[in-house]
């Protein structure tokens, strides 16, 4: 079968939690992909029956209020770890040459994550779903031709909402494992990057990749067992079938961040907000060519991220406190 191929050498200092969480988000999708394939033998993404599709899942199938709200917490897990593994990338400047690429693979995945959420929160179709998808067709119009796949313009045949559950169930799993192999086989090709404070990594004792496989296994055991708590205490609420033209909720928090951009400064906002930043995520190893890594001798870099970072954080923020609240 090959497993001997993944005995690759891996740095002591990679086998911490810190330099595992590429690999916990692994196992988040992992967990996202069983829990979906339970749940889609269930859901119906016609407009007219989605929603009670959700309810009867949640009320009448065996674990499937379970699997729901399992596939929702680690939805999150998922974001928030690769988030996490972003920023410790950056934190540790392990996006420089040679492994600009491997940072841009990442990227996209992170905005594949990104989508993925969104068009979850859309199949359920309920009032904050229906929402979501409104400000999605506002901003789509603005781009015309390139936001034509986002609109109902594109077939008066098949349902949006039938595409949107295509997408979230083949089209963006799908480029997320072709992605995940990519970024893998990188990987595999450049080793895992030094540590920027460990001046003689030949001190350091390497360990078989098989072995950090086996502590990112550890840790999305205890990942699991969180995320099924958190899936039987605080289970996601079923929200009333969408009724148009209003607007009483506001969606997940992982998107409050450019949320208020449409009552500020217009609907077009979103889209350059949402695109500027992931514009600039992905441009990270081309801004910083200096092949400095120390946090000390990157201040300018690590500044300006962290001005980023407490501007969206502020964002949302005051979402959480001034906006009006979910069902």
């Amino acid at each position: 079968m090959g497993i001997k191929a993944l005995a690759y050498p891996v740095p002591e200092h990679a086998n911490n939690l810190g330099w595992s969480l590429g690999g916990i988000t692994a196992v988040a999708f992992v967990i996202l992909l069983v829990t979906g394939i339970y749940i889609a033998q269930f859901y119906n993404p016609m407009p007219e029956d989605a929603n009670q599709s959700v309810r009867d899942l949640v009320t009448g199938v065996w674990l499937g209020g379970f699997a729901r709200a399992l596939h929702y917490w680690a939805a999150q897990a998922m974001f928030v770890v690769a988030l996490l593994h972003l920023l410790r990338v950056f934190f540790h400047a392990s996006y420089k040459k040679p492994r600009e690429g491997n940072w841009v693979v990442g990227a996209a995945m992170f905005l594949l994550t990104f989508l993925a959420v969104f068009t979850g929160t859309v199949l359920k179709w309920d009032q904050e779903g229906y929402e979501a998808l409104i400000h999605n067709l506002d901003v789509a119009e603005l781009l015309g031709g390139a936001g034509v796949w986002f609109t109902s313009e594109l077939t008066d045949r098949v349902p949006i909402l039938l595409r949107l559950y295509s997408a979230h169930v083949v089209i963006i799993p799908g480029l997320v494992l072709l992605l995940f192999v990519w970024h893998a086989l990188l990987v595999k090709r450049h080793k895992i990057s030094t540590h920027p404070e460990i001046s003689v990594p030949e001190v350091e004792t390497p360990e078989p990749f098989t072995a950090h496989l086996k502590r990112v296994a550890a840790f999305g055991l205890v990942l699991l067992g969180v995320l099924s708590v958190l899936g039987v205490l605080v289970p996601p609420v079923v929200g009333p079938t969408p009724v148009g033209g209003i607007e009483v909720t506001r969606p997940l928090w992982m998107f409050w961040w450019f949320f208020p951009m449409e009552e500020w400064f217009g609907v077009a906002s979103i889209a350059y907000v949402i695109a500027g930043v992931f514009g600039l995520i992905f441009l990270v190893p081309f801004l910083d060519r200096s092949p400095k890594r120390r946090w000390r001798e990157r201040k300018l870099a690590l500044g300006a991220a962290v001005v980023l970072l407490l501007a969206l954080a502020a964002i949302t923020v005051q979402v959480w406190v001034t906006s009006p609240k979910g069902h």
